[in-house]
């Protein structure tokens, strides 16, 4: 059996020779900037119904988002309080520098905080939304915010008056068209390699882009401390939190710098 030394020297020899990259995301690599991985809200909710009676998937619905905004506001803005203040981790920073490095690299994001635009990461497609960006129900009008703190609940729009709404996919809402072409554009002009980092992988759009590779033969990568939907196909697994792992593999793909002080 491979040892775990030399399973980081493989992928980090796989990440240095690569030029077109994808980077999966999950909450798994925002836990280390301290939020919580839930479905992206962390155990807030989990294995309990909302003080209003419902489910959290019920209260994030699209369907209650049309018929009740306050209501499902008021868990949009629960869920933003508990994690205000987090910033992008080194993971996230180690990707960003990536994508610099060769304009080839580019990140399929689950998740809604932001990390990774906030890191630097520009080739993105943010499959469920941003949370901080706030669309008009009504109107074209959308503003992007840092925070929720002070914002009336629900927030009106300030151009026609109807409700605003986070950018963001809500539960039994389709994915936004546009992400989900610009991925299957990426996939099929071919990659080099793909990492899942972080993610269940329970998503068919998120496992898809890995099971293709298998299939075409390009090598991926899972770095997850648990077992996923894919960790049985990619030809390499680290057992490690993201904020582990790539200050590792970015160690081992520049051996020859001197260590900062």
């Amino acid at each position: 059996m491979r040892s775990h030394e030399d399973a980081l020297d493989a992928v980090a020899g796989c990440l240095a020779e690569a030029q077109r990259v994808l980077f999966i995301t999950g909450a798994g690599i925002s836990a280390d900037s301290g939020l919580p991985t839930y479905r992206g809200i962390g155990g807030l909710y989990h294995e309990r119904l909302t003080e209003d009676g419902l489910s959290i998937e019920q209260a994030l619905s699209g369907q209650m988002m049309a018929a009740r905004p306050a209501l499902t506001w008021k868990y949009l803005a629960e869920i933003e309080a508990s994690c205000r203040g987090a910033r992008p981790n080194v993971a996230h920073d180690i990707i960003a520098a990536l994508e610099r490095e060769r304009g080839g690299v580019w990140v399929l994001t689950q998740n809604v905080d932001g990390f990774h635009r906030l890191a630097g990461s520009r080739n993105l497609i943010e499959i469920h939304g941003n949370l901080h960006r706030l669309r008009c129900t009504e109107c074209p009008h959308a503003r992007s915010l840092p925070d929720f703190e002070g914002m009336q609940i629900p927030p009106a729009c300030p151009v026609c008056g109807g409700v605003m709404r986070p950018d963001v996919v809500l539960f039994g809402e389709a994915l936004p068209t546009g992400a989900v072409q610009r991925l299957e554009a990426l996939v099929m002009h071919g990659l080099d390699l793909v990492v899942s980092i972080g993610t269940t992988s329970v998503f068919p759009y998120i496992a898809g882009p890995v099971v293709h590779a298998w299939r075409m033969g390009v090598p991926t990568v899972e770095i997850n401390p648990g077992d996923t939907e894919v960790s049985a196909i990619v030809t390499h697994r680290l057992r490690m939190r993201a904020a582990e792992a790539l200050p590792e593999l970015w160690r081992r793909m520049r051996p020859c710098e001197p260590a900062e002080g």
